[in-house]
């Protein structure tokens, strides 16, 4: 009887040290998850304040700007505009 008693104990035993132990794994399991989902946010926010920063760069006066001072490039003017008329056909194509 007492040896059923010692086995029936040490298996008592070890079934709280595991149980134990799978609770720790559960609880770094839970913090690591809290962590990503943190991360997750942040980097959304991250996500989101950099799509405003983008369409804040693009705005068609701030583009129209670095044209003008970075590329040196200007506004179209009659005066500066060329028109390219088309050849008129000849009559050996006109035949085909």
């Amino acid at each position: 009887m007492t040896r059923l008693n010692l086995v029936l104990l040490a298996a008592v035993v070890a079934s709280a040290l595991y149980l134990v132990h799978i609770q720790f794994e559960s609880r770094q399991l839970f913090v690591q998850i809290d962590r990503a989902e943190a991360e997750a946010r942040k980097l959304a926010i991250e996500n989101d304040r950099l799509q405003v920063e983008k369409r804040a760069q693009a705005t068609p006066l701030r583009v129209e700007k670095l044209a003008r001072d970075q590329l040196r490039m200007r506004t179209t003017t009659p005066a500066i505009t060329q028109y390219v008329a088309l050849p008129a056909p000849q009559a050996s194509e006109a035949v085909r």
